[in-house]
């Protein structure tokens, strides 16, 4: 391992003992909190697995024209906020998405894509520490079909109703869009190597260790994780987290995708845990008495913060494969919700997503 690295690592483990220290006094407080919202999860999974074995759909959906036309209805609004995900159908014709799965599939063929891939493989470093193999993205950002995705008027007025669900005031403009260059995704039938183990992105130590989110989540680190609001933008924009070339370093309120292609459970496709609520559990979890005191449950600085059966078991008995989706309809998630790709795709046909955010 490189000195600087060690160096690094060294310094991370010391800022988590001081902050776990730092927390001594609460301990009691802690660890009744984590059993509250441990609880609160479980009958969350509950609550999921019997709603999807009778066939209601346990993320919300919003139809693009209703967003347009100003009538999404507040109970809609409200599943939203308390999942932290939705599914807004509709934001673009299907017609032009298949245009633009076509064109992004001659751009890298002509390209020469896969062999020039190979040599830049190592680069990325983000997801080594999950369990499956890579997914099968391609980092690529500037394409036409991505252009035109990002920038679409329907695409703005889909996002600043989303971001419309934050308490804004004083933090961003909920209207005001900022393009975010990501990659696309284009999942072979057949495959079995590509998914993505359930994690969150944003911040993995830095969650506990940086003073910008020890301010987000002051609430849950008081003991009062009912008292927190995953859609409070206040103090979200003074995080920062550690440099890594695959690490975002700006704030996101949605992470989501436009769907290029038809795909649901059974295309090795996005799984989401429908709960806000969820980081207040990862949060404390790592503060429990049976995690090592250097330790957060084995966040490591610059790489996706994983959620795992040995720590999180009852985050994984929430998480659902989204249903199936057309192309056009676009999938969005709060950047503290975990989700995962499958392992499997047991489709016919790609499973193709532009990201965008």
């Amino acid at each position: 391992m490189h000195a600087a690295n060690v160096e690094m690592d060294r310094d991370v483990s010391d800022q988590i003992v001081a902050f776990k220290r730092s927390l001594a006094p609460r301990r009691d407080e802690l660890k009744r909190a984590f059993g509250e919202v441990r609880d609160h999860i479980a009958r969350a999974a509950d609550r999921i697995q019997t709603d999807q074995a009778a066939g209601r759909s346990v993320i919300p959906e919003v139809a693009y024209a209703d967003i347009a036309a100003g009538t999404v209805d507040d109970a809609t609004r409200a599943a939203i906020r308390a999942t932290g995900c939705a599914i807004v159908r509709g934001v673009y014709p299907e017609a032009t998405a298949n245009g633009w799965f076509a064109e992004l599939c001659d751009y890298l063929d002509t390209n020469h894509y896969e062999e020039r891939e190979v040599e830049k493989r190592s680069l990325d470093k983000y997801f080594s520490a999950l369990k499956a193999g890579r997914p099968q993205v391609f980092n690529v950002y500037w394409s036409k079909p991505q252009v035109n995705a990002r920038q679409g008027e329907s695409l703005a007025a889909t996002r600043s109703f989303l971001d419309r669900l934050w308490k804004y005031e004083g933090a961003f403009d909920p209207d005001l869009q900022v393009t975010y260059a990501d990659r696309v995704r284009r999942r072979q039938p057949g495959d079995t190597t590509l998914g993505l183990s359930p994690h969150m992105d944003a911040g993995t130590v830095e969650r506990w260790i940086d003073p910008g989110y020890q301010r987000v989540y002051g609430n849950v680190f008081a003991g009062d994780w009912r008292g927190y609001d995953p859609f409070d933008g206040t103090h979200r924009l003074e995080t920062r987290e550690i440099p890594s070339p695959a690490v975002a370093s700006v704030f996101r309120t949605w992470q989501g995708w436009t769907a290029l292609t038809r795909q649901g459970p059974n295309d090795g496709t996005l799984q989401l845990v429908p709960v806000a609520e969820g980081i207040s559990y990862v949060l404390l979890r790592a503060l429990q008495d049976d995690v090592a005191e250097d330790d957060l449950c084995g966040a490591a600085p610059g790489r996706a913060l994983g959620v795992s059966a040995r720590w999180h078991p009852e985050m994984l008995g929430c998480l659902v494969s989204i249903p199936e989706v057309n192309p056009g309809d676009t999938v969005w998630w709060h950047t503290d919700v975990c989700h995962a790709v499958a392992n499997e795709h047991n489709g016919k046909d790609y499973a193709s997503v532009i990201y965008i955010g």
